[in-house]
């Protein structure tokens, strides 16, 4: 047994020649069947891996989907928002490290089913609030309601009003103030997000693992291509999601949509966003059920049976010395941890690096403030409805993106482009994108006309103190209350922020069809010839429809030029390190930009854009709600802005890398392709840059490519 078990060892390792007899009849027989079922089984593992992309990438890009929707339904400001979105990323950094190092040690087709199940229950999680908060309560005025007494707007004495109607109606608030005083449910959807974020861990490090150690050496490349063509597919249908739940009303099979007086255009309307999250988290389960009936290993490929690097647990290729290999494999790891330290000190020494790792984590600061913020600034910007933004960023952008990130590997194939040639077209992907993006600065709307806010009673621009400019000499004789958004148009094209501040003295009709008459403020207004008023806000200017194309023309644009400079960017930083630094190097790489970027971004972005509110909602016992009004201008100049301030920085920290790059080089290096052994990072020996066939495999694989979309 011996004997048997060295020779075979000899010859798998030197390829040496052995008579041919009937045994080796019997072992062609065995590996034809043992092929045959490592390639069925890898197959199914493809198929419900790429199942579990498409649902992860589903249930984030609704998240990004429902952000205005969320902040409306739990009355709370973009920047408490943003911490929510940020969740996340935390909940996923929680246990990164316990996953990537014990996962593989352990049956890792049930650990991503069993992290299937925990994001599952985290999207659920996130929709429970919608049945324990009771039906969603937007400001109106009681004649607004289907009430069968009349009231007067504008209250100049309570006395004409009875009193069973006002105590009845300050009962209801009372009421719901006592029930809404102990509840934060918002908790509810960052616990959820949190535990989304530990459920997802996984399913990258494990599930891309698992292709590589048991497929086909050629066929690894493309099964992690199919991988990620699902994860891009993922977002498109998220958005759509978004779109058709937001066009439902939140609490629809609850109450009599004809009660409703909002429409879909109202800044208090609220979708079904809750909907939308219980039907990811069921394609969650879904994709979950196949990885529980996977086995642990599959037959190796005859192909990767002489590769000692491939197999996580190749040292137990050799049954009678396990003893010795344990040993061995305890003073490897031992040497390996006295490694940690040299190794981080020559991974931060390397300066292309360093300087590219800033500028990815400043460029991700960008584009993920401006994603998350995108749908809420586009509805606040052209004045478009939840439903229509989703459909349009799901639609268009998305596809846009994924077809530039192809285009970026298409070109650096195409062309042969080695790392200086890549590292030109990164930056120059970088510097035309935003050099489009700031022409959005000259395709906004002005401000909607709303009296006592953006414009004076008497028409003219508005001041600085917004507070007390709702009040005016045409509503003084009215009890009215400022903090009150019940947002009313007047026959001359302005909008009023209540029937009251408008000075209406009479209303006909209920609900949506209700009808203000004798409103003293309209009638001041220089334009005016009437002085009645209808439900809602007006609509923005007419040159606003036509901005609005311009917009999401050069948005698409745009969002395909920077995308192409994504894969030459990545290969950029798998060639410019040490070959056996390329994991440890991308774990950091990774950590940054979920620590640096992805979680504080959407927080300073929407503290940012609280700034720029001119009209704060109020809660029902108290205090600030979300924002019912944007300065137009300010929106745009701080989003964009923002923006663009941090991708000048990102440009400049990649100008500094191309510098070095080329600082380094040599002009034979220049017309390498980027698939050679030498690249421009002049590193010092040649053998250094040569990589086996695994790390190649994974260098095609592009990080949470299809979360940043």
């Amino acid at each position: 047994m011996e004997i048997s078990s060295k020779e075979h060892t000899h010859f798998f390792s030197n390829n040496t020649i052995v008579p041919v007899d009937r045994s080796s009849f019997k072992s062609e027989s065995s590996a034809s069947k043992e092929k045959q079922s490592c390639c069925g089984g890898i197959k199914i593992f493809l198929g419900a891996l790429s199942f579990v992309y498409f649902a992860k990438a589903l249930s984030g890009s609704y998240l990004k989907s429902t952000i205005t929707q969320i902040e409306r339904r739990f009355d709370i400001p973009s920047s408490l928002v943003g911490v929510i979105d940020g969740s996340f990323e935390i909940g996923n950094l929680l246990i990164i490290i316990l996953v990537s190092y014990f996962g593989a040690k352990l049956h890792r087709p049930r650990i991503i089913g069993a992290g299937c199940l925990i994001m599952s229950a985290g999207t659920f999680l996130i929709a429970m609030p919608q049945f324990f908060m009771g039906r969603y309560r937007y400001e109106r005025f009681p004649s607004t309601i289907n009430s069968t007494v009349s009231l007067s707007p504008c209250l100049q004495d309570k006395s004409q009003t009875p009193l069973s109607a006002l105590e009845k109606f300050q009962a209801k608030i009372n009421a719901g103030c006592e029930k809404e005083a102990g509840s934060s449910m918002w908790i509810y959807v960052l616990l959820g997000n949190l535990l989304r974020g530990i459920g997802e861990t996984p399913i990258q490090p494990l599930g891309i693992t698992y292709i590589d150690d048991y497929a086909v050496k050629e066929n690894a490349a493309l099964y992690i291509g199919c991988v990620q063509t699902a994860a891009i597919i993922g977002p498109i249908f998220g958005f759509l999601l978004g779109s058709l739940c937001a066009k439902l009303y939140v609490d629809f099979g609850f109450v009599d949509l004809d009660s409703v007086t909002i429409s879909p255009k109202d800044v208090q309307w609220v979708g079904a966003w809750w909907l939308g999250y219980l039907i990811a988290g069921v394609i969650s389960i879904l994709a979950g059920i196949p990885f529980w009936f996977l086995p642990k290993h599959l037959p190796k490929p005859e192909s990767r049976k002489d590769s000692s690097s491939s197999s996580e647990h190749s040292k137990f290729i050799i049954e009678e010395n396990k003893e010795q290999c344990t040993s061995y494999w305890q003073q490897a790891k031992l040497a390996e941890m006295a490694k940690f330290l040299p190794s981080l000190k020559n991974l931060f020494g390397n300066p292309v690096y360093i300087l590219y790792l800033c500028a990815s984590i400043i460029q991700f600061n960008s584009l993920i403030g401006m994603v998350t913020y995108k749908p809420k600034y586009i509805e606040q910007q052209y004045g478009q409805t939840s439903s229509k933004t989703n459909f349009v960023i799901g639609l268009i952008n998305i596809p846009a993106v994924a077809f530039g990130i192809f285009s970026g590997g298409l070109i650096m194939k195409k062309f042969g482009i080695g790392v200086l040639g890549a590292a030109k077209l990164s930056l120059g992907s970088s510097f035309f994108g935003y050099l489009l993006l700031l022409s959005l600065f000259a395709m906004g709307c002005e401000n909607s006309e709303v009296a006592g806010l953006t414009v004076s009673y008497q028409g003219t621009k508005m001041m600085a103190d917004y507070e007390e400019a709702l009040f005016s000499e045409c509503n003084s004789g009215c009890l009215c209350s400022q903090n009150d958004w019940d947002p009313i148009c007047g026959e001359n094209g302005v909008t009023y922020v209540s029937a009251c501040l408008a000075g209406c003295q009479a209303s006909n009709g209920s609900g949506k069809s209700t009808v203000f008459f004798n409103c003293s403020c309209v009638g001041t207004f220089e334009s005016s010839q009437s002085s009645s008023a209808v439900v809602g806000p007006c609509q923005k200017g007419n040159e606003c429809p036509k901005m609005f194309l311009y917009f999401l023309v050069i948005s698409v644009i745009t969002s395909y030029t920077l995308s192409v400079g994504g894969t030459p960017g990545y290969i950029l930083l798998l060639r410019c390190i040490k070959p056996h630094l390329k994991s440890f190097a991308l774990g950091i790489y990774t950590l940054a930009i979920r620590v640096l970027a992805g979680i504080p971004a959407p927080v300073y972005f929407g503290v940012a854009i609280d700034t720029t509110c001119l009209k704060w909602g109020s809660k029902r016992c108290g205090g600030r709600g979300a924002c019912r009004l944007y300065d137009s201008s300010a929106l745009r100049y701080v989003y964009l802005g923002l923006t663009l301030v941090l991708g000048t920085v990102s440009i400049l920290f990649s100008v500094a890398v191309l510098w070095v790059l080329r600082k380094r080089s040599s002009p034979q290096d220049e017309t390498l392709s980027a698939n050679g052994e030498r690249g421009a990072c002049g590193t010092k020996s040649r053998k250094d840059h040569f990589v086996n066939s695994d790390q190649l495999i994974q260098s095609t694989y592009w990080p949470e490519k299809e979360t940043r979309l």
